[in-house]
């Protein structure tokens, strides 16, 4: 019903209420959209459904072969340096350094990811990891230059996810997307579980110069998948991308609340538990990698059953109680545990990392298509930046208060903004 409306009558002239501004190519207020018949959902499809389609299998595939890299590359270089310098800190910011830089591809180029010749953008981004993570490979190379990549290579991933979540949204059906996040992402923890083991037993043998060169063929590899399956999407309008329009985009999305607490439970509580992460191999030293992998299966299996087998309202219903379990688990790091009781708590903690589906999936529902790449991109790019500060506050913290103590204190605080902000989320299921 109208603002100021009654039922016996028309709606009495009023002041026109004040409203957060609309993100660029969203319907104009002024003229509402007419709501359309509601229709019953059909059936989401499956995996394999999915993987019919030429396009999002090539999306797929690169995307399963650049995280396998990055998982190896991240725990090469956190390797290296945690024997180099001993510091937990630096540790924790070379394994997810690269985090802070996709800010930076966030708030000036990100605009690029809604541009007219996606594919062209994917495949030369694809480009540069190759040249980034090769680089990690010479022999010798100086720990200032290593971050210095781990810079370059974080601001540039921030404009490739944009850029690939937007063509998985005109690849896939809407009613499709959450499946296919959910692929995405269950292929994401089974590779960081093959990758850390893998990675594991490379640096036992070798070192992580070798680690960096196997890193270094995936990613060629995935950029090959990518040239020879993914089309141009012509159809997009043609915009001019850079600094103004990247600018005006996000000013909007952050201009509103909805979306503003939307992005702050998908990124804040998230990075937290990332942090407590990154203090694994300082806390558990030779354990590290168990306490890795016991995190990417328990990520796995929670994108399984949250993907898969609930539909979108059960999901928007499980979200806060998945928020709460993403933390919880990890105040047993208080008492020291012993590393199989510490491995099952992270298990079960990462499977909380699937409340992220629900909230994506509200967050495409309020963004319109012109735009979808760039917000996707952002929100991406905010939540793996936060990762990065994570990491950052939690080693800082272990260095005055040991790895143990501070796994608990983020865990702690994570658990606080979650259960502070529940209140002002939009799109809360009734009771």
């Amino acid at each position: 019903m109208p603002a100021h409306s009654t039922p016996e009558g028309p709606p009495a002239p009023a002041t026109p209420p004040r409203t957060a501004p609309a993100l660029p190519g969203a319907p104009s207020p002024s003229h509402p959209p007419t709501p359309p018949v509601p229709v019953p959902a059909p059936p989401p499809a499956g995996y394999r459904a999915l993987l019919r389609n030429r396009e999002f299998a090539g999306l797929y595939a690169g995307f399963t072969l650049t995280a396998t890299a990055s998982t190896l590359s991240g725990f090469a270089l956190g390797t290296l340096v945690e024997q180099r310098t001993g510091s937990p800190f630096l540790t924790a910011v070379s394994m997810y350094g690269a985090t802070f830089a996709t800010v930076l591809g966030a708030l000036t180029l990100m605009s690029v990811a809604d541009g007219g010749r996606p594919r062209r953008t994917l495949v030369a981004l694809q480009c540069v990891s190759l040249a980034g993570v090769a680089a990690q490979a010479l022999p010798g190379l100086p720990l200032a230059a290593r971050f210095a990549l781990l810079l370059v290579l974080g601001f540039f991933q921030a404009l490739g996810t944009g850029t690939r979540m937007g063509l998985l949204a005109e690849v896939v059906p809407a009613s499709a997307y959450a499946l296919a996040r959910s692929l995405m992402n269950i292929t994401s923890g089974g590779m960081a579980v093959l990758g850390f083991a893998a990675g594991a037993v490379l640096l036992r043998l070798a070192g992580p110069r070798e680690v960096f060169m196997v890193a270094a063929t995936l990613t060629g590899c995935a950029l090959v998948v990518v040239a020879a399956t993914v089309r141009e999407h012509s159809v997009r309008l043609a915009r001019r991308p850079g600094l103004r329009r990247t600018w005006t985009v996000n000013t909007a999305l952050l201009s509103r609340s909805g979306s503003r607490v939307l992005l702050l439970n998908l990124w804040v509580p998230n990075g937290l538990i990332v942090g407590c992460e990154a203090l694994f191999i300082p806390y558990a030293h030779d354990g590290a990698g168990t306490l890795l992998a016991a995190g990417s299966a328990g990520m796995l299996l929670g994108d399984l059953a949250v993907g898969r087998l609930l539909t979108a309202r059960r999901r928007r219903r499980w979200a806060f109680g998945l928020r709460l379990l993403l933390a919880a688990p990890y105040l047993v790091f208080a008492v020291h545990p012993p590393l199989p009781v510490a491995a099952a708590a992270v298990c079960a903690a990462s499977a909380g990392f699937a409340a992220t589906l629900p909230l994506q999936e509200r967050l495409l529902e309020v963004t319109p298509e012109e735009v979808r790449g760039q917000v996707q991109g952002v929100e991406s790019a905010g939540r793996m930046t936060w990762q990065g500060i994570g990491a950052a506050i939690a080693g800082g913290t272990a260095q005055w208060l040991g790895p143990g103590t501070a796994i608990t204190a983020l865990a702690a605080v994570s658990l606080a903004v979650t259960v502070s902000s529940r209140p002002f989320l939009p799109g809360r299921p009734p009771r």
